[in-house]
């Protein structure tokens, strides 16, 4: 349903949810400053940039979105993408590569393609976010410590290498700016939970390096003067050769728009008791990412940790969203010029904190534990983001968990030759089962084999395996497919190679137990004119009673 969460949550409102709610938008937006401003230099852009994405698309993803408590904004996770499409292709190619993700993001909302998100595995999720997480900290090296060195290199070992041959040149006052902020983020909460620690730590560096003119860089060192006013549309100029190859980057900031803010939304359904609208939550994602980058903003999300901040606090509705991007306004505008006086390395710190909580290490050492082909797509999906690129990693690890699942699927299935039950005079397994193959009178020269499980291409080599070890080839052979709730293209052209090779040798083929979606499969189909619909049977029994039939009429014309 294409209805925004704000607009059903309006009927029931009151003044005491209001209270809840801008208590709750207050705080995030204070939570939400220090942030958007470290995404936002982490990516390779403006403090302001991360600001007006935090602005708008924050109030676009709480106004239009599908969860009642979502916050929108910068997250960590755009923090790679967005760097290396800056250093490639610019300003202008982030803008049009948003942009596109946009129109993605209302594409997938709009063809109610929000619940396949949840189809991508949790290995793949949790080797690209604990990746993000180390590529994030290893951004923040630099500024921790103040070291004097050029532009940081891009790649994982190269970058550790040139903080390695730059480590004498650490500014002892920019680690101590970072080691208190640190502190404060970690020991605040034991304080008071109400008032944000980041916060908190952001403006006690500040105030620190201000009042005592420590030699640390700051947004202003590094920046220049933001201003405090608002920013005018623009449209971004390329060519369209440059277009074309910003494809790729758009569409791994749709995926990873839909993935965090609907893993979000999940998540703040199970805090609050309620459920999202996964398709307009990506419609409203996408419309975020359409208009924010016309302010100079970046690509949005929802934000897992600003989200739950909101519910603790008190939000229940996207009012709470709407008020955070508000503060977020009136902060900007009232005390923009001040933002110049921030720390560089107090926003390093509180990144590493970011980094930190994102890694979930310990339950990365956790799935360690699960089958080894989890186990094997978390590792090669962890290790190509850090060393090689996040789309390739998630591609990769789609792949690999794709094809291992397949494995998994056609091990699952099995195809036997039920007949030899007859012959096995000690096993009683089968006495329980009404549907057993001894309780039938199976005529001479009739064999039966049963498929048990998926249909599909992955089993249809075990298929052919399996018939083609019958000695003897009989006058009928049943194929009975009680147990088959899928077929797929492979599995059917399959068949029709069994029924074509089958009439070469005198045998006749019989489909026996055939559910809904395998006929179904066989109908649509030019299968079914090779099988024949007389030989599709609902039951084995009926089955067993043509190949009778079939045998006697074989044997008088003999």
């Amino acid at each position: 349903m294409l209805v925004p969460k704000l607009a059903t949550s309006l009927k029931s409102y009151d003044g005491k949810q209001f209270v809840g709610d801008a208590t709750a938008g207050v705080i995030v937006g204070i939570v939400a400053l220090p942030l958007a401003i470290a995404f936002a230099i982490a990516s390779g852009v403006t403090p302001d940039r991360g600001l007006w994405t935090a602005i708008v698309a924050g109030f676009l993803i709480s106004a239009l979105g599908g969860s009642r408590v979502q916050i929108g904004g910068p997250t960590g996770a755009f923090v790679v993408i967005v760097y290396g499409i800056v250093q490639k292709y610019g300003i202008d190619g982030l803008t049009v590569a948003t942009l596109m993700a946009g129109v993605i993001l209302v594409v997938l909302g709009v063809a109610k393609l929000g619940g396949a998100v949840k189809f991508i595995p949790h290995p793949v999720v949790m080797g690209f976010t604990s990746g993000i997480a180390v590529i994030i900290f290893s951004s923040q090296v630099k500024d921790f410590l103040g070291l004097q060195m050029g532009a940081v290199p891009v790649e994982f070992f190269a970058k550790w290498q040139a903080y390695a041959e730059r480590a004498t040149t650490f500014n002892l006052q920019a680690v101590g700016v970072a080691l208190v902020t640190l502190a404060i983020i970690v020991v605040w909460p034991r304080v008071e939970r109400r008032i944000p620690g980041p916060f908190v730590a952001l403006i006690a560096a500040t105030a620190v390096v201000t009042i005592f003119h420590l030699q640390v860089e700051t947004i202003g060192s590094r920046f220049g003067d933001l201003g405090a006013s608002l920013p005018h549309p623009q449209l971004p100029h390329l060519r369209f050769a440059q277009v074309i190859s910003l494809v790729g980057p758009a569409l791994t900031i749709a995926m990873l728009a839909a993935v965090e803010s609907l893993l979000s939304a999940v998540v703040s359904d199970g805090m609050i008791g309620s459920r999202h609208r996964p398709n307009m939550e990506l419609v409203a994602q996408g419309i975020a990412n359409l208009v924010s980058p016309l302010f100079g903003g970046i690509p949005a999300t929802g934000a897992i940790a600003r989200t739950a901040t909101n519910v603790k606090n008190g939000g229940r509705t996207p009012v709470a969203g709407v008020v955070h991007s508000l503060t977020l306004l009136i902060i900007t505008l009232a005390a923009g010029r001040w933002v110049a006086l921030i720390p560089i390395p107090a926003l390093a710190a509180i990144l590493v904190v970011v980094a930190y909580h994102m890694s979930e290490w310990r339950s990365f050492l956790g799935e360690m534990d699960s089958p080894k082909s989890d186990v094997a797509v978390l590792l090669v999906t962890f290790f190509l983001t850090v060393l090689v690129d996040l789309t390739v990693a998630i591609s990769v690890g789609m792949v690999l968990a794709s094809f291992l699942f397949i494995r998994r699927m056609s091990e699952v299935t099995s195809i036997s030759a039920v007949t030899r039950e007859l012959q096995d005079e000690e096993d009683d397994s089968y006495d329980t089962d009404g549907e057993a193959i001894r309780r039938r009178v199976v005529p001479p020269g009739v064999e039966v084999y049963e498929i048990n499980g998926p249909f599909f291409f992955g089993a249809v080599e075990s298929f052919r395996e399996t018939l083609g070890q019958v000695a003897r080839k009989p006058v009928v052979l049943i194929i009975r497919m009680r147990d088959v709730l899928a077929l797929d293209s492979t599995g059917l052209h399959a068949l029709k190679e069994v029924v074509r090779r089958s009439r070469h040798d005198g045998t006749t083929v019989l489909l026996a137990g055939v559910h809904m979606q395998p006929l179904v499969a066989l109908t649509g189909s030019s299968a079914l004119e090779v099988i024949g619909s007389e030989n599709l049977f609902a039951t084995l029994d009926e089955a067993l009673a043509r190949a009778g039939e079939i045998v006697e009429r074989k044997a008088s014309a003999a």
